[in-house]
């Protein structure tokens, strides 16, 4: 099952990008004997409309056309579902088990998600209570995906 992270907003070179790219590496590795990866990120520059809603509607139609059809939606969105990383993993696993070709992870702009992505998401999760840098939210999510396949393989990564 590929994984795709659709994302508002661009890496600059720094820390951020170095353990983005550490945590693709190990996902890939890690990820191929169980059928999950590759992981592909796609970054979409921030809407420059002065309105919220403008801009939330603006990055939201523009990630819906990034990801393309056919692919499972998960929002990453503050009034999101908080899942434990076992209950994450658990939910890439049920979905490579159905069948699904592609799972794609959309985190939105400054302002959030616009409607579009949110009723289009099959799964709305939440990564803190917190508001994070959207370096930082790709930067756990990929921690995760990471930990979620170290978890499905039985690799003692996880401590629980």
């Amino acid at each position: 099952m590929r994984i795709t992270i659709a994302a508002v907003g661009r890496l600059k070179s720094g820390p951020e990008t170095e353990l983005s790219n550490r945590y693709i590496k190990r996902f890939d590795g890690s990820g191929r004997a169980l059928g999950l990866g590759p992981i592909t990120i796609q970054e979409l520059p921030e809407s420059r409309d002065t309105s919220d809603t403008v801009r939330k509607q603006d990055e939201a139609a523009r990630l819906l056309h990034k990801v393309g059809e056919g692919a499972i939606l998960i929002a990453l969105d503050e009034h999101g579902s908080n899942l434990t990383s076992q209950a994450f993993a658990d939910m890439v696993a049920g979905y490579r088990d159905d069948g699904t070709a592609q799972l794609a992870f959309l985190i939105g702009g400054a302002d959030g998600h616009g409607t579009a992505v949110l009723e289009a998401a099959r799964k709305t999760i939440s990564l803190s209570a917190m508001t994070l840098p959207h370096g930082f939210a790709r930067v756990v999510l990929l921690e995760q995906l990471y930990r979620a396949a170290t978890i499905l393989s039985g690799h003692p990564y996880h401590r629980a």
